[in-house]
């Protein structure tokens, strides 16, 4: 078997003005991609490298920049042709530009290049947003079933396995694809907790069916404002009406949980998040700065909760992070221990904040030749600020060590994060997370959607649906 292996994952952001530029990606090829599924040995098959082109959620991606890595990784696949299959390793929530459905376009193209009879297999995150053309042209496709994501190479290995298959098997699976007039944020979808846990567990029991290969559940990117922005249920199998039945209880299921979904700990406005937190017995207490979360597409340089912990005279906080390149600079010429006089944040996103002027002491400058790795501590009174050259998440203890930072030894920690991914999780004498205005804003009554489909719950609530 001839497999080609290549892919793009990126997640759009609509509402954010910066946009994702060709060197925001990460691009593997050869044995370097190859090397990125360390599974491949278990299933005999000569694999053929093309791109794998990965980027941090950001703004919609420049036309350019998307047309740049297509045409690159077209070019690699006809040079691979014949070919028996494709294993195509996708997010599936990217937005280019002028373009609607980019994922659409990207296999679209593949299709065209490998022909009919190739066979196509795709991996997806959850949060993605399939539409009818993505299943239309695939083979076959699946997704993860956790959100903290811990099963992305179990899923990945999914997609292949299965196409693998299909290919000695000779056979082309049946799919089934059903929108869900459901559109909820990934903080309120999370596996770890009721009901997204029941319901992703509720896979378990469909796996085992007769003539389904796999169910899988999409809850979607409510951050994009376009017409497939919704839950998805896709099926593949081999029976079509075993498929058919399964996916339309599953999609029905699904509809009647709608109303459930919530987060995962208090939520609250930021001045109620820290208030609450200054209340708290405990340390550390972190708070989710969730609506410029850079994970899910925000620009990571919103000072809000930074300018009302200097409000409130908050005297022992850290605040992880904002994004700005102007003060990076200035606060390394000054050097450790210097005095300086810096705005703050508000540059890139300036619908939702302004910049903050600050004065400080730089307490810590990380010592890196690579001038985009610059991070910093600036201390403002009894509150400790990292501030970078670029944004970047804050997912783990170590980022924090790395900068001479115990989050255990402080009380407020302030992370522009949604979810805490289990480590921070475990961290936490106690969570809160802020709804917190931002281009990825967890109060999405108050984005300003124009294209997405309606009705769409939770926007609208009097909805009558079955499954189709």
């Amino acid at each position: 078997m001839r497999i080609a292996i290549g892919g793009i994952a990126t997640e759009s952001c609509t509402f954010s003005p910066l946009p994702t530029r060709y060197g925001d990606f990460r691009i593997q090829h050869g044995e370097d991609l190859l090397g990125s599924y360390a599974f491949l040995p278990k299933y005999e098959a000569e694999y053929l490298p093309t791109v794998r082109a990965r980027a941090l959620p950001g703004g919609s991606i420049e036309m350019s920049a998307y047309q740049q890595i297509k045409t690159e990784f077209l070019e690699l696949l006809r040079g691979l042709l014949p070919l028996d299959g494709l294993y195509l390793d996708m997010h599936g929530a990217m937005n280019v530009r002028g373009m609607d459905d980019a994922e659409g376009d990207w296999i679209a193209a593949a299709r065209e290049v490998v022909g009919a009879d190739c066979l196509i297999s795709a991996s997806f995150d959850l949060h993605a947003n399939i539409s009818e053309r993505e299943v239309d042209l695939l083979d076959m496709l699946t997704t993860f079933r956790t959100a903290p994501h811990i099963d992305v190479v179990e899923t990945q290995e999914k997609a292949l396995s299965m196409l693998v298959h299909s290919l000695g098997e000779k056979i082309r699976p049946y799919k089934v694809w059903i929108p869900i007039p459901v559109v909820l944020p990934g903080e309120k979808t999370s596996t770890e907790w009721e009901p997204g846990l029941s319901i992703y567990e509720s896979l378990k029991e469909i796996d085992p069916v007769p003539g389904v290969m796999d169910a899988s559940i999409f809850v979607g990117y409510v951050w994009a404002d376009e017409p497939r922005a919704h839950a998805t249920i896709t099926f593949v199998g081999t029976d079509r009406a075993v498929i058919e039945r399964e996916a339309a209880k599953l999609a029905q299921k699904y509809w009647g949980i709608r109303d459930d979904f919530r987060f995962g700990v208090q939520d609250g406005s930021i001045d109620e998040c820290i208030g609450w937190a200054l209340e708290a017995p405990e340390r550390p207490v972190i708070i989710s700065d969730s609506g410029d979360n850079p994970t899910a597409g925000g620009v990571g340089d919103l000072p809000l909760f930074l300018e009302r912990l200097l409000a409130l005279n908050v005297p022992d906080a850290i605040v992880a992070s904002i994004a700005d390149s102007e003060a990076t600079e200035t606060c390394y010429k000054a050097g450790i221990g210097a005095e300086v006089q810096v705005t703050l944040g508000g540059k890139l996103d300036t619908i939702h904040a302004k910049p903050l002027p600050v004065t400080g002491r730089v307490k810590f400058l990380l010592q890196t030749d690579d001038v985009n790795d610059r991070q910093l501590v600036l201390e403002i009174g009894g509150v400790q600020v990292i501030v970078t050259q670029r944004r970047r998440p804050y997912h783990y203890i170590a980022d924090f060590q790395r900068l001479g930072i115990e989050p255990n030894d402080h009380k407020i920690v302030v992370v522009k994060v949604g979810y805490l991914v289990p480590e921070l999780k475990a961290a936490a004498a106690r969570a809160f997370i802020a709804l917190s205005p931002g281009a990825v804003d967890q109060a999405i009554e108050r984005l300003p959607f124009q294209r997405i489909q309606r009705p769409m719950y939770p926007l609208d609530k009097d909805l009558v649906w079955k499954p189709v």
